[in-house]
C-alpha cells in the first residue's frame, strides 16, 4: 500500500564531509559520499536523497555542502530527481550545529514553517533495509509532534569503540527517553553497554519540529542562534561568528525531552575498509571483489581492482584496494589506520592523498593517465550538451585530440568581444597557447572524449582562471 506523504517534512542532507578513510578512492576532492561502494551503482549520497524522497518527496528535500562541493552535489542529484535549488551552500565547514541551524535558516526564508518537522541525515551512511528506515522515521516525526527533540539510536551490532553512544531508559511510549549521551569508551565498557541493552550508537540522524530546534539552540547554544534571525546581508557573518561545535555536543546533550527511535535497518556508516568487506557480497570462500579479479585459494579478502589485472594465491584476510596512482594494502582490521598513513602522505607534499585520478565534474570527468615535473596527460569526458567554464592558464599550455565526438572550441584574448568558434572532429586537434580564453564544449548527442597534453612550468589543478562558469563555481581544481 502507498503510504501518503507527510505535508509538515522536510529533509536536510549534510554533505559536506572530506574524510579519507577508505583512501585512495577517496580522496580530499573526492570524498565518500560522492562514490559507490559495497557493489552499488549509485554513490552514497544518491542512495540518501532516494532513500528520503519515499518520506518527503523530490521538492522538500535540501543539501547543505561547502562552495567546493556545490557543483558535484547538484550534478549526482540531478539524476535522483530532486527539484529546485536544493543545494544550500555553508561559507564554510563549521561543524553539523552551525549547518542545522543554517539550514533551518534557509527552509524558513524559503517557505517553511516553525511547525514543520526536519529530518537531518549524513549523505554518507549506508541503509540496506530502507523500509525499516521509514518506519523509524514515521515514529521519530510522531516522537517530534509530541514535543521531543529525536536522535535515531542504531542497534549496535558488537562492542564497538568507533561510535558515540546514547543511553535509553523504557517508559510508556512508543519510543525511548535518552538519558545521557557518552562518548567514545574503551573495548570493556563497550561490552558493558551491549550486555545492559540500554545503549545504541549514535548513527547522526535527527528529526524535530523547527520551533522546537530553534528554542533549543536559545536555550543552550545562544552563540549560534542569531544565524536564525539574520537577514541575507547578516547570515553569513552570522554563520562564520557561531563556534565550531557539533549538534550533538552544543544542543542534544544539554536539551530537555530528547528521545531516541531504534534503528535496526543494516546501518553502516562505512567508515573503513573493513566495514566496506562486512557490507558487501561475498562468493563461497567469502572474499568480496569487485573489477578484474582472480583469487586462486585464499579466503576472507577484500580485493577493489582498477582498470588493471589483480592476482592472488592463498591471501588471507587482506585488503586489497588499486587506483590508477596508487594500491592500498592492509591485513583485515587494521584499516583503521589509513588516516595516519594519509597524514604522512600529506606532509611529504604527496598529490595522491588530496587528489584523485579520476575526478568527477558538473560537466563530465577527467583522469591523469600521466604526469611529469613539466607535463601532464588527461582523458577527459565531457557529457553530451555540457562545456567547461570559458577560462585561461598562466603557466601552462595545452593540446587537445578528439579521440570520440566532435568538439566545440572556443578561443580569444581576454580582451577580445568576438571569440573565434571551431568544431573539430574526431581524430584531428587543437592548440591552447598560455594566456588564451578558451572553452571546450560537447555540442553532440555522445560523450565528447579527447587526450589533453598539458606543457608548463607548472601543471597544477589550480592554475585556472575562470571567467564564465555555467555552475557558478568560483576558480577551484577543474
Amino acid at each position: 500500500m502507498r503510504r501518503e506523504m507527510p505535508k509538515d517534512l522536510y529533509a536536510l542532507i549534510l554533505a559536506g564531509g572530506s574524510g579519507t578513510r577508505l583512501w585512495p578512492l577517496s580522496r580530499e576532492e573526492m570524498p565518500k559520499q560522492f562514490l559507490a561502494v559495497c557493489g552499488s551503482e549509485t554513490t552514497l549520497l544518491q542512495q540518501t536523497a532516494t532513500r528520503l524522497q519515499k518520506l518527503t518527496g523530490a521538492d522538500r528535500i535540501r543539501v547543505i555542502t561547502s562552495g567546493k562541493w556545490r557543483a558535484l552535489v547538484a550534478y549526482q542529484l540531478l539524476s535522483t530527481g530532486l527539484k529546485g535549488d536544493f543545494v544550500i551552500e555553508e561559507p564554510e565547514g563549521r561543524n553539523t550545529a552551525p549547518a542545522i541551524a543554517l539550514g533551518i535558516a534557509e527552509l524558513i526564508s524559503r517557505g517553511a514553517t516553525p511547525d514543520d518537522m526536519l529530518l537531518v541525515c549524513p549523505s554518507d551512511h549506508l541503509i540496506k533495509d530502507e523500509e525499516r528506515f521509514v518506519q523509524a522515521a514515521e515514529l521519530a516525526m510522531d516522537a517530534s509532534r509530541a514535543g521531543n527533540l529525536v536522535t535515531f539510536g542504531i542497534k549496535p551490532t558488537g562492542p564497538d569503540i568507533g561510535f558515540g553512544y546514547i543511553k535509553t531508559r523504557h517508559d510508556s511510549a512508543k519510543w525511548l527517553d535518552v538519558d545521557e549521551f557518552v562518548e567514545k569508551p574503551d573495548k570493556d565498557t563497550a561490552m558493558s553497554y551491549i550486555k545492559s541493552g540500554d545503549y545504541y550508537w549514535n548513527g547522526g540522524i535527527f528529526c524535530f519540529r523547527i520551533s522546537d530546534m530553534i528554542e533549543a539552540f536559545n536555550d543552550c547554544f545562544p552563540e549560534a542562534a542569531p544565524i536564525f534571525s539574520a537577514d541575507r546581508e547578516r547570515l553569513a557573518s552570522c554563520f562564520l561568528a557561531s563556534p565550531k561545535q557539533s549538534i550533538d555536543y552544543a544542543v542534544l546533550e544539554k536539551a530537555r525531552n530528547i528521545a531516541c527511535v531504534p534503528l535496526d535497518a543494516g546501518w553502516s556508516d562505512v567508515g573503513s575498509w573493513d566495514s566496506v568487506y562486512e557490507n558487501s557480497a561475498k562468493d563461497g570462500s567469502d572474499n568480496a571483489a569487485s573489477g578484474d579479479v582472480v583469487l586462486h585459494g585464499g579466503q576472507n579478502n577484500l580485493v577493489l581492482g582498477g582498470g588493471r589485472l589483480i592476482c592472488g594465491v592463498d591471501l588471507d584476510s587482506m585488503i586489497v584496494v588499486d587506483t590508477p596512482d596508487a594500491l592500498f594494502i592492509s591485513p583485515r582490521g587494521s584499516s583503521w589506520k589509513i588516516r595516519d598513513l594519509v597524514r604522512d602522505l600529506s606532509s611529504d607534499g604527496r598529490t595522491e592523498a588530496a587528489e584523485a585520478p579520476v575526478s568527477a565534474r558538473p560537466w563530465g570527468t577527467y583522469e591523469v593517465l600521466c604526469k611529469g615535473e613539466r607535463h601532464k596527460i588527461k582523458r577527459i569526458v565531457v557529457s553530451p550538451g555540457k562545456r567547461l567554464s570559458l577560462q585561461y592558464h598562466v603557466h601552462r599550455t595545452e593540446h587537445w585530440v578528439v579521440v570520440r565526438g566532435a568538439a566545440l572550441v572556443t578561443l580569444c584574448d581576454i580582451a577580445d568581444s568576438s571569440p573565434k568558434e571551431i568544431l573539430i572532429h574526431e581524430g584531428e586537434s587543437f592548440f591552447v597557447p598560455k594566456g588564451k580564453l578558451h572553452r571546450l564544449e560537447n555540442p553532440g548527442k555522445i560523450p565528447l572524449e579527447i587526450i589533453e597534453v598539458q606543457i608548463g612550468e607548472y601543471v597544477g589543478e589550480d592554475d585556472i582562471e575562470r571567467m564564465e562558469d555555467d555552475f557558478s563555481r568560483v576558480t577551484i581544481q577543474g
